[in-house]
């Protein structure tokens, strides 16, 4: 049995055991059963579970950081008189192989604005991104690659 399987476990029979059978006592049994579980971690087999909450945590802070860079330098680009833009179609190496892993790095990369995710090879293995603010095509793509790719992947695998 995984650690998720055990985790909800324990939040069902905190909840019924508090009596609250809705979704604040069904939260607070999963973060108590966390908790619990990750105390007994050396009785468990190895086990990612205990890393995901944090990997998916700063996940989401980048994320955020990187929208909010996006906005302002769209915003800044569309009120000043000089246009900064410097427009290009590339083409993106993927490590993601999954339809999922695909799928959500497609995604993520057109909602940060000045980028639009546009296709897919069909080999699955390059994605072809138009973005608004390319000054070295390389340099694009190592922050794509290192920064997107690789914090997704380390949260899905």
């Amino acid at each position: 049995m995984t650690a998720l399987f055990w985790n909800l476990v324990l939040a069902g029979v905190w909840a019924l055991a508090t009596g609250e059978l809705n979704p604040t006592g069904l939260s607070k049994g999963f973060v108590l059963g966390y908790l619990a579980l990750w105390l007994c971690r050396p009785l468990l087999p190895e086990s990612g579970y205990f890393r995901k909450p944090f990997q998916l945590v700063r996940f989401a802070l980048f994320f955020l950081w990187e929208l909010l860079l996006a906005n302002l330098r769209v915003a800044y680009d569309v009120v000043t008189p000089k246009l900064y833009m410097r427009p290009s179609i590339l083409a993106i190496p993927l490590d993601a192989r999954t339809d999922e892993e695909i799928t959500l790095l497609a995604g993520l990369i057109t909602l940060t604005p000045g980028t639009l995710s546009m296709e897919v090879s069909a080999d699955r293995r390059t994605l072809f991104v138009h973005a608004m603010f390319v000054e070295d095509a390389e340099e694009f793509r190592r922050e794509l690659k290192n920064g997107f790719e690789r914090r997704l992947l380390e949260v899905l695998r």
